[in-house]
């Protein structure tokens, strides 16, 4: 078995943000290419994966992928409700990148 890490021992910021009234958009910046590349080629962050941790069907994730210029991952989901509507628990976006902290990484060598 592959030994894991949690992307959040990995990456230097996780976070989420609002990205209109019907999108979130999530960001994990790395602060080196190395990192970065580790993350991008282990194939650990994908659409289904994205989906599956989010707990939304494949169609909902609007862009699951790597942004080199930024060393970051980029991943944007449909709201599961209209911002600011009735029972929406988050205007900001701010507080949903929960699930990406613990996606098991293979660890890097050495």
């Amino acid at each position: 078995m592959t030994a894991t890490v949690p992307l959040s021992q990995l990456a230097a910021v996780i976070r989420s943000k609002n990205a209109g009234p019907y999108e979130i958009t999530f960001d994990v910046m790395f602060t080196d290419h190395a990192t970065y590349a580790h993350v991008r080629d282990s194939g650990a962050l994908t659409l289904q994966t994205m989906a599956r941790a989010y707990g939304v069907n494949e169609q909902d994730v609007r862009y699951c992928d790597f942004f080199q210029p930024a060393l970051a991952f980029k991943l944007t989901l449909v709201r599961p409700g209209r911002q600011g509507s009735i029972g929406e628990r988050d205007t900001f976006g701010a507080q949903q990148h929960a699930p990406l902290l613990d996606i098991p990484i293979p660890a890097p060598a050495g």
